[in-house]
């Protein structure tokens, strides 16, 4: 496997596992609908999350959170409406994006809250 691929489960591991500490229930990984995919989909209490997580080992071209594109985020919003429909959720719905960034084996973690609607 590619090393940008191994650094993206590695990131997406991490990130599970920061919600997960935030009292959030993965639903979903890597949730796939037709070309669209949401990394990680989870719930707390009547609140659904989906989640769009972007990993860097090197800032040199920015920060990991300006990669997520309009057209990156009309995708997983497509997949998202489907979702809702699909599983009949009647309550709130989020968009959040997990930056995470791995630098000498260290993680930091930026959780941007409502990143798009």
């Amino acid at each position: 496997m590619a090393q940008h691929n191994e650094t993206g489960k590695k990131g997406e591991e991490h990130a599970a596992t920061y919600l997960a500490g935030k009292g959030f229930q993965i639903l979903e990984r890597n949730f796939r609908y037709q070309q669209s995919e949401i990394d990680l989909i989870a719930r707390k209490d009547k609140l659904l999350l989906f989640v769009e997580v972007k990993t860097r080992t090197n800032l040199s071209f920015g920060n990991p959170e300006e990669f997520v594109s309009w057209g990156k985020a009309r995708l997983i919003k497509r997949a998202a409406e489907h979702y809702i429909y699909a599983k009949d959720w009647h309550h709130d719905v989020r968009f959040d994006i997990v930056a995470v960034t791995i630098q000498n084996e260290l993680m930091q973690v930026k959780h941007i809250e409502d990143a798009f609607n």
